[in-house]
């Protein structure tokens, strides 16, 4: 499945963006690192991941500060790879972890098929990742994007890269975040 990702950091001059590869990530505190690694001095640092207008996250690092996430489908996010290692860090977040060991991932996945029309009955995804966003809605509040409008951007019906815009443009990097998509 086709990513888009880009690497938002906030400097003096605003902010400097650049389009950047997910291949190294495996982990949440691989992808903080990669932040880290564009931050002028602890500036803010907003990975922008969006998969085939699917779904799409934000992610923020401040410093050394633990990484705030916001997903607009957790259970769409939830069966991708990308996905996934934010969806597991938010419910492992809340306490609500379900998903299960290594071991028990074959039968998972033979289960998935029949599991998935239930769990969308049940306003549940992929593990029991909710449908809908999940998440950190007020990540973006400090730079003029207020939950509320983070969340429109997420409902049924939006389409992510559009959102992505939206946001980039309330940001006031929206053209620099074009020129890399």
């Amino acid at each position: 499945m086709a990513y888009f990702a880009a690497v938002l950091a906030r400097s003096e001059d605003g902010w400097d963006v650049s389009e950047t590869e997910l291949d190294s990530v495996e982990t949440l505190a691989d992808l903080a690192d990669l932040a880290r690694g564009a931050a002028q001095d602890d500036d803010s640092v907003l990975v922008f991941i969006e998969q085939e207008d699917a779904w799409f996250a934000i992610v923020r690092v401040d410093g050394e500060e633990d990484p705030r996430i916001f997903v607009s489908d957790g259970a769409a996010a939830a069966r991708s790879s990308y996905g996934s290692v934010l969806t597991d860090e938010l419910v492992d977040q809340a306490g609500e972890s379900e998903f299960g060991d290594l071991d028990n991932l074959v039968a998972e996945l033979e289960e998935e098929a029949e599991a998935q029309e239930q769990d969308d009955e049940d306003g549940e995804g992929h593990n029991g990742v909710p449908v809908g966003p999940l998440g950190d809605a007020h990540l973006l509040t400090e730079f003029g994007l207020a939950a509320d409008a983070l969340l429109s951007l997420s409902g049924e019906g939006a389409v992510p890269g559009d959102a992505l815009e939206e946001i980039a443009e309330a940001l006031g990097c929206g053209e620099v975040l074009e020129a890399v998509r």
